[in-house]
């Protein structure tokens, strides 16, 4: 297993939540980009829109599973449990 390959799949998961994050603000908030976060967090709903923002995970995952690159899925599974963490971390604190 190549431990680039890991980090790039890591970077993917990463970058797949985020967009899905944004693209979900986009659509479907009346507000800005920062007024939306700064209002999930105010208002306990942010691991809600991180927990959404991981959809997008799921085709880079089966797409890395279908060309047989098993670190690079790997890596979007281990941002998938970074985001499944974090979700927890804010349903504690809130």
């Amino acid at each position: 297993m190549n431990k680039q390959d890991l980090f790039t799949g890591f970077l993917v998961g990463v970058a797949a939540n985020i967009s899905g994050i944004f693209l979900y603000i986009l659509i479907f908030s009346e507000l800005n980009i920062d007024a939306t976060l700064q209002d999930a967090f105010r208002n306990g709903y942010l691991g809600k829109l991180i927990a959404l923002g991981g959809i997008p995970n799921f085709l880079p995952f089966f797409l890395f599973l279908k060309k047989k690159h098993n670190a690079h899925a790997r890596g979007v599974l281990m941002a998938s449990i970074l985001a499944a963490i974090s979700v927890g971390i804010f349903k504690i604190a809130n």
